[in-house]
């Protein structure tokens, strides 16, 4: 397939981008409350310039002390943070890379906690419904001075050598909040009817373009579609386009939801790639100027195929750009095969962020994504013959990082298949996404001469015999048996083998364990036309998955009764006994129970090789049972540090 389209320059404005790849303005958890970042702030933009695209914007970043999203965001609401930006534009010029930043105040949906006690404020006295914070009714007079904290702060991103800014206009911040229905109640000429919630995005626009110039491009990112009742929708942002072209505006991104709708604005695996495209083609029916999208696009064939039916001039890549920095390099010189997409899962990107505390923004399947400062992968200096054992998610992302540092690394892996118990994860519905993360790790490992050995379980006579100098073992995890009566019963099915098809269960069926292997295995029965009840001790289930991810699992299971704050006492072939409110219950009749109660860490290895083996290491879920995501940024901390 050819990449014409995608790889063609494009002008917005008096600004010609080299192709019409652009990194979207996401958080990446490397800035401070004080609104300075770190040394890894400047190696994460670095390495996207380097990769190849045309257009990258900076993060989203404060024009106001008391506006913050969160205590990481890097700030530009004074001169004090000129060095940084001069920096930064600095090293993404040399790669030829136009450079924005994206300028900010969260009005409403600010954390009252990070302001220093000056009030939360909006448009409107209507409080954002996840922060649940009556806000402070902005005057007249204080719209003018918000006004001018973005005026100031784009001249300041023109003064520092940043070729652009954008708006942001959607998320429900303080310009979408004048956009919305639902936070401008005003009826004053910031609000009331469809001009005056535009006015204040206008007003914005025309004072940038009279202090910077018209000749410095200034870019919105607009929520099409707020997917809430009562919000903003795909007919209001039309109108909004044309208005905010009127007003001098260069080139318009299309996103989409508000925070009490953020399961759309990183859509998990069951949303169609490019599904937001649509309403990008609908604005563009509307304005002259470039039109963006943004949102699971995820394969450059995507990419291309809405740039060539005109759907939108650019594609904005948020998770596509931390799956693989390299994207437009890697289309452009023709390797589509070693593209690392993004698969939806957001355990690393949104699941990072929304840790307490947050932790920086990285990538199940491109763990160096938040270490590109500290994780080199220079060539060995000494030559080592490495034996990496389990050919799961863990043991493949270890192993090619090692073979392309120049490794002898070989792969051993017991069954037939790559992949580990991450391939029968792509089994379930939506989650086929999966399996281009194992083909891209065969792919690595492949071109940089792993030798991969299957049907073949390592013991500790052919490790002595064949004398590595280092062993990963990377051996997984097994199904988790608790001490409960009667789960030694052979005709208990696993809920692993369910899935994978190695055991077919009946109709009816009781599921033990409601995290996230027991929430799909309800959804692959369901799938097959049978049914199931759901038990787990929790007190709901599927907890282990975030926003979106969840929301929609959630939706299908809607028919799927579960039980939960149940302490199971004793199992049957037919059912269970258990515990809950004080009472015990009892469930029978049901054609199988599947276990679904965790996994343990399967290291049978380590103790018998470790008095031969000089380095011997346990990465994965041989070490701790837990999410991928952590698995494999063990694995390639481990390649680095080799």
């Amino acid at each position: 397939m050819e990449f014409k389209n995608v790889l063609s320059p494009i002008k917005i404005g008096t600004m010609e981008v080299k192709n019409r790849f652009m990194v979207a303005a996401m958080g990446t958890g490397h800035g401070s409350l004080s609104g300075f970042v770190d040394e890894q702030w400047y190696a994460y933009y670095e390495k996207r310039a380097e990769g190849g695209f045309g257009l990258i914007t900076i993060e989203s970043s404060s024009v106001n002390k008391n506006g913050l999203n969160s205590n990481t965001q890097p700030g530009i609401w004074s001169d004090e943070f000129k060095e940084q930006w001069v920096r930064v534009a600095k090293i993404l010029h040399q790669y030829g890379t136009k450079v924005s930043v994206q300028i900010n105040d969260s009005g409403r949906q600010n954390n009252p906690l990070l302001t220093d006690g000056t009030p939360v404020s909006g448009p409107s006295p209507i409080a954002c419904p996840v922060f649940d914070v009556v806000p402070h009714e902005l005057t007249t007079e204080e719209i003018q001075e918000s006004i001018e904290r973005y005026v100031s702060a784009a001249k300041r991103a023109k003064d520092w050598g940043l070729d652009a800014v954008e708006l942001h206009c959607g998320h429900g911040f303080l310009i979408a909040q004048f956009l919305s229905p639902m936070s401008n109640k005003r009826y004053d000429e910031y609000g009331g009817d469809l001009e005056g919630r535009c006015r204040f995005v206008c007003d914005i626009i025309r004072g940038i373009k009279e202090r910077c110039g018209k000749d410095f491009p200034v870019i919105a990112k607009i929520t099409g579609d707020e997917k809430m009742p009562g919000g903003l929708t795909i007919a209001d942002t039309k109108i909004f386009a044309k208005y905010m072209e009127e007003a001098g505006l260069d080139a318009i991104g299309v996103t989409v939801c508000a925070f009490p709708s953020l399961n759309w604005m990183s859509a998990p695996a069951d949303i169609e790639s490019g599904f937001n495209a649509e309403n990008a083609k609908l604005v563009k029916e509307s304005v002259s100027i470039p039109v963006i999208t943004v949102n699971r696009v995820n394969t450059p064939e995507i990419a291309e195929d809405i740039i060539a039916t005109g759907k939108a001039d650019m594609v904005d890549l948020g998770r596509g750009s931390l799956a693989d920095p390299e994207f437009p390099k890697k289309v452009a010189e023709g390797r589509i095969d070693e593209i690392s997409k993004c698969i939806g899962c957001l355990q690393a990107c949104l699941g990072n962020m929304l840790q307490v505390p947050p932790l920086p923004t990285s990538c199940l399947v491109n763990p160096i994504t938040g270490h590109e400062s500290e994780w080199k992968y220079e060539k060995a200096e000494v030559n080592k013959k490495i034996f990496v054992v389990g050919g799961g998610p863990a043991g493949l992302e270890c192993a090619w990082l090692l073979s392309k540092r120049g490794y002898d690394v070989t792969i051993y892996e017991k069954s037939k298949y790559l992949g580990g118990q991450y391939r029968v994860g792509a089994y379930p519905p939506c989650k086929q996404s999966i399996l281009t993360a194992i083909k891209f790790w065969i792919t690595m490992n492949k071109k940089y001469g792993t030798k991969i050995v299957m049907n073949t379980e390592v013991t500790p006579e052919m490790i002595q015999e064949e004398k590595p100098d280092v062993v990963v073992l990377a051996t997984g995890g097994i199904p988790l048996l608790p001490k409960i009566e009667g789960i030694e019963n052979e005709n208990l099915l696993k809920a692993i083998d369910v899935i994978a098809g190695d055991k077919v269960a009946g109709r009816n069926n009781l599921i033990l364990g409601g995290g996230l292997v027991g929430a799909e295995c309800a959804d692959f029965l369901r799938e097959h036309n049978r049914s199931s009840v759901i038990v787990d001790q929790l007190p709901d289930i599927a907890l282990d998955l975030y926003l979106g991810a969840r929301e929609h699992l959630m939706n299908r299971l809607s028919d799927v009764k579960r039980i939960c704050n149940a302490k199971i006492t004793k199992i049957y072939e037919d059912g269970i006994d258990y515990e809950k409110d004080g009472s015990v219950e009892t469930l029978r009749g049901f054609d199988n129970v599947i276990l679904a109660l965790g996994a343990a860490s399967y290291n049978p290895l380590e103790e018998k090789i470790e008095d031969f083996v000089k380095e011997v290491y346990v990465i994965g879920d041989a070490k701790k049972a837990g999410r991928t995501n952590n698995a494999t940024s063990e694995a390639a901390e481990l390649a680095n540090r080799i």
